[in-house]
């Protein structure tokens, strides 16, 4: 009787500091709750909304203005290397068409007719998206100063890597069966090993996170198309 005394003397002293320390905490987060209510009533008073950048390791955050972070947000504007890219695979790319378009009439193999196929499939909408990116994104003006020897609308498609010669070209329309899927093998092989050039030059000095992006998707199709075209041979 006494022990079971003694027990509840223990469990009632025990209890009042909990409820001590949830009432105490109970306070301190209506106070929290005030301050921040405050705060957020004076930046509705000043009428600025604040950013804040974390910092870099080690470093503090810091609270911008909408000003301020605009002017800290990297420039991603295209540059030369950008618009060249663009503008040379877009022609790159329309060979590779004309080169597939001729494989269901020509070829023997059916690999080879459908790699055509998704060559195809694939480069068709990538050539209109980098139609609309130069719509969004003209290039500069001759004369400008802005755009690089090579890299304007008056650059030699001919000096592009991969490219195949219009004599090539010619022998391609004209081979037929097994003939044919040989030729067409070697040259798309070819092609596909210049756009992966061209698209390394883009990824290495262009400025853009769109291009970046299309170049990135040219290296990832065209290297796996490379390793089937291969072992097809």
């Amino acid at each position: 009787m006494d022990m079971a005394k003694d027990l509840r003397g223990r469990k009632a002293l025990t209890a009042r500091p909990l409820r001590l320390a949830a009432a105490t905490a109970t306070a301190g987060l209506l106070l929290t709750l005030t301050a921040c209510q405050d705060a957020g009533a004076d930046r509705a008073d000043d009428g600025q909304a604040s950013i804040v950048a974390p910092g870099r390791p080690g470093e503090k955050s810091r609270t911008l203005t909408p000003e301020q972070a605009a002017k800290a947000k990297p420039d991603d504007s295209p540059n030369a290397a950008d618009q060249s890219y663009v503008q040379r695979m877009i022609e790159h790319h329309r060979q590779a068409l004309t080169m597939s378009a001729l494989a269901p009439e020509r070829a023997a193999a059916d690999p080879v007719k459908r790699l055509a196929e998704r060559i195809s499939a694939a480069q068709k909408p990538e050539i209109g998206a980098m139609q609309k990116w130069l719509a969004l994104h003209p290039a500069p003006t001759a004369g400008s100063g802005t755009t690089a020897p090579g890299h304007g609308h008056d650059h030699d498609h001919g000096s592009m890597p991969g490219m195949a010669t219009e004599q090539q070209l010619k022998e391609l329309a004209d081979a037929r069966g097994a003939d044919f899927d040989r030729l067409f093998l070697k040259l798309m092989t070819a092609h596909h090993e210049g756009a992966l050039t061209m698209a390394g030059e883009a990824l290495a000095g262009g400025n853009n996170p769109a291009v970046e992006e299309m170049a990135n998707e040219v290296v990832a199709t065209q290297s796996a198309e490379i390793h089937r075209m291969r072992a097809m041979g």
